[in-house]
């Protein structure tokens, strides 16, 4: 579904809901991370990019004239209703709501209230795929207290703020890549990102002949949130025995020779982070040239590093990236990889766009065959990022 007529269709809903028209509309979009896997807290470079699919949220100002906030979404998964007189705190863990109230939070420790507004929320991007639902839900209502409040955020404050809430409210320590992509990407272009630096370096993608696309394993291993913080905190170690404020600052020849001074686990995290690192560097280099034959190997070699080094794959992700080998680029495939934090979620494979019906159609059914599941499969060309849509 498009975006305007996505938002048509949210609108249509909140009138529907709460009896009256929407005056603000505000979208922002999921991302699918092309290469730089567990980077972004290495203070690395990353490559995602935003993908046509969205979160979009309708509101209007409160009728009753309170100083309350009423959430509710299209998925039918509760709502919520607070009053910003009142100290927000988080909900239980892994409540929905608390992304958009740790950004609301965001803005009044801002000194910057939006007052009372009833808001709808629907989404198409995939939650628990490994393609940001968080990110473009915090982003879109960023965009929408900014309308709401007229108090437009400098982009990086906004990624930063967005990125505050998942770590206080949502209580999941991410980096900067999914807010800073859903904030500020552009249509057409991958984004090359420096998380130290937080310089943002657009790549265009020239060639319309190539397109990705995202393949959902629909299996989510419940273990992605400790064992994210545990790959956090070996990476840190690694770094500390290397005398190193991060793993950004190393390269292959110092970890080997630092190998006795750490675990056999860490010392293979690392060489993840800083293989993955310069595959990076790389990737952007040859989607900047249309290179793809070399960007289809550095996605492959990184799905490597990821199953075999870092441990964050799974049977059902290694069998996609498996079929699409096999596929090859006679078939129109020239690479694959798992993306986002793993153990599940959604590989992105890079197509040729005149193949994407017969891939698609080929690795639906290899893969159910092998898995007894059915994916769900996209493809998308690289996206704008948040925008006001109704103000």
């Amino acid at each position: 579904m498009k975006l305007n007529e996505l938002a048509r269709d949210t609108a249509q809903q909140f009138n529907k809901t709460f009896g009256r028209p929407p005056r603000w509309l505000a979208a922002a979009p999921g991302r699918v991370n092309v290469i730089g896997e567990h980077i972004d807290y290495n203070d690395g470079f990353v490559l995602p990019m935003a993908i046509e699919r969205y979160t979009v949220i309708a509101a209007a100002p409160a009728t009753d004239q309170a100083k309350s906030i009423q959430l509710r979404s299209t998925a039918g998964n509760g709502a919520i209703r607070f009053d910003l007189s009142r100290p927000l705190k988080p909900a239980a863990k892994g409540t929905w709501t608390n992304y958009p109230v740790g950004v609301i939070a965001g803005f009044l420790a801002r000194g910057v209230n939006p007052a009372g507004f009833d808001a709808l929320i629907h989404s198409t991007v995939p939650v628990g795929g490994g393609v940001s639902s968080s990110a473009a839900l915090e982003v879109a209502t960023a965009t929408l207290v900014e309308a709401i409040t007229e108090h437009k955020l400098d982009p990086v404050d906004k990624a930063l703020l967005c990125q505050k809430a998942e770590h206080e409210y949502a209580g999941m320590p991410c980096g900067i890549m999914d807010q800073f992509i859903s904030v500020m990407a552009k249509q057409n272009h991958l984004l090359l990102l420096d998380c130290r630096s937080r310089e943002p370096e657009f790549v265009p993608m020239t060639d319309a002949s190539m397109a990705f696309l995202i393949v959902n394993t629909n299996v989510k291993h419940e273990l992605t949130g400790g064992e994210y913080a545990k790959r956090r905190a070996q990476c840190e170690q690694a770094a500390k025995a290397l005398g190193l404020a991060s793993l950004r600052d190393a390269n292959a020849g110092v970890l080997e020779r630092a190998r006795g001074k750490m675990e056999e686990v860490v010392f293979r995290r690392a060489r993840h982070v800083i293989s993955e690192i310069e595959r990076t560097m790389h990737a952007a280099e040859g989607v900047r040239a249309s290179n793809w034959p070399t960007v289809g190997q550095l996605m492959y070699a990184s799905h490597n590093s990821l199953r075999d080094d870092y441990e964050v794959s799974c049977p059902e992700l290694d069998a996609v990236v498996e079929i699409a080998e096999g596929i090859g680029p006679k078939g129109g495939i020239s690479g694959c990889r798992m993306t986002g934090g793993g153990f599940g979620g959604c590989a992105v494979a890079l197509v040729r766009a005149d193949a994407v019906a017969a891939v698609s159609a080929r690795i639906a059914s290899d893969y159910e065959r092998r898995t007894k599941i059915k994916p769900t499969l996209f493809v998308s060309r690289p996206a704008a990022g948040a925008t006001l849509l109704q103000a």
